[in-house]
C-alpha cells in the first residue's frame, strides 16, 4: 500500500487525502462496471485530474485490484460465428444481459427502438450491433466485442458478422479467439440454407479452424420457433448432418466439440439448465457451464513476447490494440516493432479500460508505446521481444489444403490469392508447388506435381510482396497459420512449415 500512498500524494491534492481512508481498502470494493468506464486519459490531463480528485485514487487503487482478479481468472476470447441470421448477436446479447452487463433500462430503449423500426425480434442484438447500418440491416457487419464473467474464466465475445461480403471482418474477428460458438439455426429452411453450398456454416467452420479456434461449441438456436417446438428429431437431424462435416473441416468431434441447444432470444438454456417441462430429453449442461468447462491450451507466458497489431490510433501518444499470442508484457518494456525493427518502450498498458502492469497471453490489450508515430505502424505488424523478435519474411513454405476454387480453376504455380495470416492482409503468389500429401497416409507422393484440384494437400513455396511478421507453425501455431482467399472465397488454408 505504500507505494500507492506515495503515488497519492505525488499528485498533491489535499482533497482527494480525505478520501483515501474511505477507499483504500480493495477487499471490500470490487470494481464494477460503472467505475471501470473511467476514461484513461485521465492520467495526463492535470486539469481533469483535479476537478475529480476522486477519480484519480480509485484508478490507482483499480489497478491493484485488477491484478488480483486477473491472477484469479483465465482470459479467453470467444467467437460467434454462423449463417446470417442464425442468431449471433442475439446470443450474444442475451449473454451479457444474463451475466449483468447491461441493465433493463437499456434493454427497454433498444426494444422500443426495435419497435419502431417494426424489428421486435431484435432488441437483444442491438446490445452487439451497435452502429446504425447494421441496426437497419440486422446485420452485424464490424466484428462487436464485449466482456463477461463465469466462476472461473473472463470471457471477451467477438460477434463476427455472417453475411457473405463480410467474411474479411469475421477472419479478423476468428483469428484472436480461443474458443468458437458456431449458432446454427433450428428453424425450418434457415439451417439448410446456411449448410448448403454457398451457405456460410460450411466457410465458418474451416476458416474457424485454420485460425487456430480449436474448440467449437455448436449451438442449435431458435429451438423455440413454432417449427421446431424444441424436438429432438430436429436437434438430431442437425447433428448427424454436422459431425460428417466438421470431421472434414479437421474437428475431433469427440474431443473439440460439442453440442447443445438454445433459444437465444428467450434467453433459455444460457445460463440456467433447461426445464424439464419444456425440453424433457435434454439433461446435458447449459452455455455458461459448457464455456466454463472447455480446457484451451493458453500461450506460454515465458516464451518471447508477440502481439500481432490489429489496429492503432493516436491518444496522448501512439496506441496500438492486439492480442498477446505469447510472452508477458510489462510496463517499462523496450520492444521492437517488426518488420520495421521500431525500437519502442512500453508507457501504459490497458485491458478493457483498466490500466495493469503486466499482461500475458490471451489478454486483448491496448499499448501505448514512445518512439514511434501512428502512420508508421500497420496492421499487421507484430509487436515482439527486442532480444528475440519475430522472423520477416517475402517468402515461406506451407503446406496448404485446397478447398474449394473457384469455377475449374485449377492451382499451380503462378496462382495469386489474397493471403490472411493473424492480422496480415497480403496479396501473394504460389511460387512452386513441391510435393503433393496422400491425405490418407499423410505421406508426400513420389511423383513430380505440376497442378492440384480441390481437396488436394501440397507442400509450395508462397512468395508476398511486401515483407510480412509469420514464425513456423511448430514454434507459434497461432502466427504459422493462414488462409488464402480469391474473390472473397477461402480457397486453401494452410500451416507455415518453413521460412
Amino acid at each position: 500500500m505504500v507505494d500507492l500512498e506515495e503515488d497519492i500524494r505525488s499528485l498533491q491534492l489535499d482533497s482527494a487525502a480525505e478520501d483515501i481512508n474511505g477507499v483504500v481498502n480493495p477487499e471490500d470494493e470490487k470494481p464494477d462496471v460503472d467505475k471501470m468506464d473511467e476514461d484513461p486519459k485521465q492520467e495526463v490531463q492535470a486539469q481533469s485530474v483535479e476537478a475529480e480528485p476522486k477519480a484519480k485514487v480509485k484508478e490507482i487503487l483499480s489497478v491493484q485490484d485488477e491484478e488480483d482478479e486477473q491472477m484469479k481468472k483465465r482470459h479467453l476470447n470467444v467467437v460467434f460465428i454462423g449463417h446470417v441470421d442464425a442468431g449471433k448477436s442475439t446470443t450474444g446479447g442475451q449473454i451479457l444481459f444474463l451475466s449483468g452487463q447491461v441493465d433493463d433500462r437499456t434493454i427497454q430503449k433498444y426494444e422500443k427502438e426495435a419497435k419502431d423500426k417494426s424489428r421486435e425480434s431484435w432488441y437483444m442484438a442491438y446490445i452487439m450491433d451497435t452502429n446504425e447500418e447494421e441496426r437497419v440491416k440486422g446485420k452485424t457487419v464490424e466484428v462487436g466485442r464485449a466482456h463477461f464473467e463465469t466462476d472461473t474464466t473472463r470471457f471477451t465475445i467477438l460477434d463476427a458478422p455472417g453475411h457473405k461480403s463480410y467474411v474479411p471482418n469475421m477472419i479478423s474477428g476468428a483469428s484472436q479467439a480461443d474458443i468458437g460458438v458456431l449458432v446454427i439455426s433450428a428453424r425450418k429452411g434457415e439451417f439448410e440454407t446456411g449448410y448448403e453450398r454457398g451457405g456460410q456454416t460450411r466457410e465458418h467452420v474451416q476458416l474457424a479452424k485454420t485460425l487456430g479456434v480449436t474448440k467449437l461449441l455448436v449451438v442449435v438456436n431458435k429451438m423455440d420457433d413454432p417449427t421446431v417446438n424444441w424436438s429432438k428429431e430436429r436437434y438430431d437431424e442437425i447433428e448427424s448432418k454436422m459431425i460428417p462435416f466438421l470431421k472434414q473441416s479437421g474437428y475431433n468431434v469427440k474431443k473439440d466439440v460439442s453440442f447443445l441447444p438454445i433459444s437465444g432470444l428467450m434467453g433459455l438454456n444460457i445460463k440456467t439448465r433447461l426445464d424439464k417441462s419444456l425440453c424433457s430429453w435434454w439433461d446435458g449442461p447449459c452455455l455458461f457451464e459448457s464455456l466454463d468447462s472447455i480446457e484451451v491450451p493458453m500461450g506460454d507466458p515465458k516464451s518471447p513476447f508477440r502481439m500481432p497489431i490489429i489496429d492503432k490510433f493516436k491518444d496522448m501518444g501512439t496506441v496500438v490494440m492486439g492480442k498477446v499470442e505469447s510472452g508477458t508484457i510489462r510496463d517499462g518494456d523496450s520492444l521492437l516493432i517488426m518488420p520495421n525493427k521500431d525500437h519502442v518502450k512500453v508507457v501504459a498498458i490497458y485491458i478493457d479500460e483498466n490500466r495493469v502492469t503486466l499482461a500475458g497471453p490471451g489478454e486483448n490489450l491496448r499499448v501505448r508505446l514512445s518512439g514511434v508515430e501512428e502512420e508508421d505502424i500497420l496492421s499487421g505488424f507484430v509487436l515482439s521481444s527486442a532480444a528475440n523478435p519475430i522472423s520477416t519474411v517475402t517468402e515461406f513454405v506451407a503446406q496448404l489444403q485446397i478447398l474449394e476454387l473457384l469455377d475449374n480453376a485449377i492451382f499451380t504455380a503462378g496462382y495469386k490469392a489474397v493471403l490472411h495470416v493473424h492480422s496480415v492482409v497480403e496479396e501473394c503468389e504460389i511460387v512452386e508447388l513441391l510435393q503433393q500429401i496422400d491425405p490418407k497416409t499423410r505421406k508426400p507422393i513420389k511423383k513430380k506435381v505440376l497442378f492440384v484440384k480441390n481437396g488436394a494437400i501440397v507442400l509450395c513455396r508462397v512468395q508476398v510482396n511486401n515483407v510480412i511478421c509469420v514464425e513456423k507453425f511448430s514454434d507459434f501455431p497461432q502466427l504459422g497459420r493462414f488462409t488464402l482467399r480469391t474473390e472473397g472465397k477461402t480457397v486453401a488454408v494452410g500451416k507455415i512449415t518453413a521460412l
